[in-house]
């Protein structure tokens, strides 16, 4: 599988140099080529990118500013004629940073380095969805490793030192913290609601100011956590 990218420049011979130098490399494909950061935000909105090439200076809005208000943003390669910029742009975690005029050795260094992130990324997406397959994990409670079927879990509650993990029939303590206890736990099946709380997502009942109904358990809801919890109400509402 080969590297989508996006040209974002407001000269068209920039663009075009970027689109002659990739065809020399068959496994970077060009998916689209926007002038300035607006149409750019919409081309984002509609297509899933691996890499974008982004120019600096551009009208209406310029490429530092526009790569800082991306939530989620894909591999970044900075094109530009201003060398000033570049210690900034390291610091928004860029992969290059391509001074114009750049040779095709140049560029395709740059694509290497980008290649080499895309696959680690990939690498460690693919051990997150190998963990989250987990049917069950075995919890140390009373001396015994107790195997526990993660789809019975209802919640977890944190008391300092120790964790108590309610299932839908029984209880367990064991000497976790709430980090290690979540970085066991599917992240799609389970939700962090309070600094002592940690809900599985099937298991809630209803919602209602700052209470979540869990196993006929209230529990309460922190300010931090309350916009992730509304946000996944928003997105099972049948409204």
């Amino acid at each position: 599988m080969g590297i989508s990218a996006l040209i974002i420049d407001d000269e068209p011979l920039a663009r075009n140099i970027i689109k002659e130098y990739s065809r020399n490399i068959p496994a970077l494909k060009i998916a689209g080529e926007c002038s300035d950061a607006v149409e750019a935000s919409l081309f984002l909105h509609q297509h899933q990118t691996d890499l974008i090439f982004l120019d600096i200076n551009m009208p209406k809005i310029s490429g530092i500013d526009f790569l800082r208000n991306l939530v989620h943003p894909p591999m970044v390669i900075l094109t530009t004629a201003y060398s000033e910029y570049a210690l900034e742009g390291y610091e928004l975690n860029i992969i290059d940073y391509l001074k114009k005029p750049f040779s095709f050795e140049r560029f395709f260094k740059a694509y290497l380095k980008a290649e080499d992130y895309f696959q680690i990324r990939k690498n460690f997406q693919s051990d997150i969805e190998l963990k989250n397959q987990k049917d069950f994990i075995f919890l140390k409670s009373d001396k015994k490793n107790i195997k526990i079927n993660v789809s019975e879990i209802s919640f977890i509650e944190g008391l300092g030192d120790y964790i108590k993990v309610y299932t839908t029939t029984q209880k367990f303590i064991s000497n976790l913290s709430m980090k290690k206890i979540t970085d066991c736990l599917p992240h799609e099946k389970f939700l962090r609601i309070h600094k002592s709380y940690i809900v599985a997502i099937d298991k809630i009942e209803s919602f209602e100011g700052n209470l979540v109904k869990v196993n006929n358990s209230k529990l309460p809801v922190g300010n931090n956590y309350k916009n992730d919890l509304l946000n996944l109400i928003r997105s099972y509402s049948a409204e």
